[in-house]
């Protein structure tokens, strides 16, 4: 999709592309205690995998490590790629092309709302509730992975912000 633009200086037209946003989620799993989900603090409303938009010169392992710490208040450690989710409806608000990974948290026993969180809990994988955007369907995902079928992308390389 493109929209025309002014040059400020010339007024020649030029052409701009909308292209997707480039967004992380994260997939947080400890065996004993289930799923983090938030339930989000901004439309769409709901509960949510913890994610969010990935910043103009961030790497995509570097804003799902912030993103898991802004919304849940867990320091995790990713172990691997689940899949790219592009579906241009898959977030109400704009086209979004989401790098999910997979993550088990450090520190479990502190996790707490913050950011964009009202809440956030641990789930078990059998008592979900609703979920917004196409959380759903990344979970049914992940439970491939978990309970045999389906594997997940290896992660090689540690992440060190360059």
């Amino acid at each position: 999709m493109k929209k025309e633009l002014k040059c400020p200086k010339c007024g020649t037209t030029v052409e701009k592309y909308r292209n997707p946003t480039p967004t992380v989620d994260i997939v947080i799993y400890e065996r004993e205690r289930g799923i983090v989900l938030v339930d989000r603090k901004n439309p769409p409303y709901g509960n949510a995998l913890p994610g969010g938009f990935i910043d103009e010169g961030e790497s995509a392992e570097h804003a799902a490590l912030r993103e898991a710490f802004e919304e849940t208040n867990l320091r995790v450690k990713l172990t691997g790629l689940l899949g790219v989710y592009s579906d241009p409806t898959r977030d109400p608000r704009q086209h979004t092309i989401s790098t999910v990974y997979i993550a088990e948290p450090l520190n479990p026993e502190q996790l707490r709302a913050g950011d964009d969180a009202a809440k956030v809990a641990f789930y078990s994988m059998e008592a979900l509730p609703s979920l917004v955007f196409d959380h759903a369907k990344i979970l049914a995902d992940f439970k491939g992975v978990l309970y045999g079928g389906r594997h997940a992308a290896g992660l090689t390389t540690p992440w060190e912000k360059k």
